[in-house]
């Protein structure tokens, strides 16, 4: 999925951006100004902006209370395709000495807000660039990197730097605690190396390409029909052909899970739902941001034990 966004125009945008900040409105977002979700950081923090929360928390973990972070897309139950951006948004872009994207396509509306806000200085981390991932021959970049824990720890790596340019004096902090982060995400790649071993070569389904780095570094084959994953991802209309062949995965028993992307449920993806659950075919419910409650080591530790609980089944 890539996610867009429609931006209020400029003039207008920072006359309600500054009113907002000359009348002290500070922490959590006004009503109506989007998903803004905002950290209870000292005034003396490093102002941090990230597409999504999944990063947003990444940068807390590697940031602690030295980061005060927003994230711009927050709301798990959201469809980031129809994500508006308000003024306090491009306030908080304006101000960012930091900001976090996932790019590769997916988010690209950052980039326009930060030329909107007039922001040249910020340092800009794109994950698909840490990553170094790039597109296979004739085909299409994956740009979901955050679902690939080498690259997020790169990522940690990376963030923690910029923080320490930012403030110099809490350089050593940010990188200790980018390790720790690290060590962690060894923890959950240790996980996926488990189910590899058990589960080297099965067969699952996608609704589309989100959750694919996870699924290939638990060593398992994907066999959605090509055409069926992107129609979903760009929002178009699933052929008749590619539904068909999509179903037969389930009726003929050919997939011992799928991986349904929740966030960007639909007629389409429901009707495969539930054919997998109609024939006894586990389900695996991933997002695209953190839900409620959750940082993103939790999150991913709780998706790769329900994929191997699935397997298992």
């Amino acid at each position: 999925m890539r996610v867009s966004a429609s931006l209020l125009p400029l003039p207008l945008a920072f006359v309600a951006a500054l009113a907002l900040a000359l009348s002290g409105c500070n922490g959590a977002s006004a009503p109506g100004t989007g998903g803004t979700e905002r950290g209870g950081a000292p005034d003396s923090a490093v102002p941090v902006v990230a597409s999504t929360n999944v990063y947003g928390d990444i940068v807390r973990q590697v940031g602690g209370d030295k980061a005060d972070v927003v994230s711009l897309i927050s709301d798990p139950a959201q469809d980031p395709h129809s994500y508006e951006a308000g003024t306090r948004n491009q306030l908080a872009l304006s101000r960012a000495r930091v900001v976090v994207e996932n790019g590769g396509g997916y988010d690209e509306f950052v980039g326009r807000m930060l030329r909107a806000a007039s922001n040249p200085s910020a340092d800009v981390i794109s994950a698909v660039q840490v990553s170094g991932k790039t597109a296979p021959a004739g085909g299409e970049l994956n740009e979901h990197v955050w679902y690939d824990l080498p690259t997020v720890g790169k990522l940690a790596a990376r963030i923690a730097d910029s923080l320490a340019k930012a403030a110099p004096g809490d350089g050593d902090l940010f990188r200790r605690n980018a390790q720790a982060f690290q060590g962690r995400l060894k923890a959950l790649e240790a996980e996926e190396t488990r189910i590899r071993s058990a589960h080297e070569g099965a067969a699952v389904a996608v609704t589309e390409p989100v959750p694919l780095y996870l699924v290939e570094a638990c060593g398992l084959r994907d066999r959605t029909p090509p055409d069926f994953a992107e129609a979903v991802e760009e929002g178009t209309e699933v052929s008749p052909g590619s539904m068909r062949q999509m179903l037969d995965l389930f009726s003929g028993k050919r997939v011992e899970a799928l991986v349904y992307n929740q966030q960007t449920s639909g007629p389409q993806t429901e009707k495969v739902r539930k054919a997998a659950s109609d024939h006894g075919i586990p389900v695996v419910p991933v997002t695209e941001t953190l839900p409620p409650g959750r940082d993103y080591v939790g999150w991913m530790k709780s998706t790769i034990g329900e994929l191997g609980k699935a397997l298992n089944a």
